[in-house]
């Protein structure tokens, strides 16, 4: 059983899917939801796993040294013996400390098709802002491995979504997170596959 830790900084609904994924759907017997750490303490996610009864931790970033931080995050990955790291809208830089020990075992989800509307500052509703300004007939999310920069990882897998004409960056998100909840837990399994087999990804 392949142990993940799912790093949130606001409402989890990414962890919902991964979560319900472990229990029903393709995870199923192949992973779980080991630990979850949010860089925001009024993160709904972290009620999200109190209710699944998941271990969960709250590191407040903005009452602490960044070294701290970052080593207190390393120390309860280490702890869990954890496989696999799932950022999932969490908004801090992970430090070289766990990107050096978990090199290929970090998956990260942004809401645009990489290496489009990729980069520092490009989250959440500003790249939905950015997609509509740019008339982009087709948008969607990426999942790929994170590395010591914003969102230049090796992408996993791509969901599709299309653009309407008039549709506003409020729709554009609400396509797009559905499409995320979709892929998340098929790149979890494609990576836990070729952990285990050694496969070409």
């Amino acid at each position: 059983m392949n142990k993940l830790a799912v790093l949130i900084s606001g409402g989890g609904s990414n962890l919902q899917s991964i979560i319900d994924s472990t229990k029903t759907g393709i995870l199923k017997d192949i992973a779980e939801v080991a630990v979850v750490i949010s860089s925001n303490p009024d993160a709904f996610g972290l009620q999200r796993a109190k209710n699944e009864n998941i271990k969960n931790f709250s590191l407040d970033y903005k009452n602490m040294q960044r070294e701290e931080y970052d080593r207190r995050i390393f120390n309860i990955l280490k702890n869990c013996k954890i496989d696999l790291i799932c950022m999932a809208g969490y908004m801090k830089k992970l430090s070289d400390i766990i990107v050096n020990e978990y090199k290929k075992k970090i998956l990260n989800i942004h809401p645009a098709l990489l290496p489009k509307f990729g980069g520092k500052g490009m989250y959440g509703h500003f790249v939905h802002e950015a997609v509509v300004k740019a008339k982009e007939q087709k948008s969607g999310a990426t999942v790929h491995f994170a590395d010591e920069n914003y969102d230049t990882g090796e992408i996993i897998i791509q969901g599709y979504v299309d653009v309407g004409e008039n549709d506003t960056p409020e729709i554009v998100a609400e396509k797009v997170l559905k499409i995320e909840h979709k892929i998340y837990p098929e790149a979890i399994k494609k990576v836990i596959e070729y952990n285990k087999n050694k496969l070409i990804i």
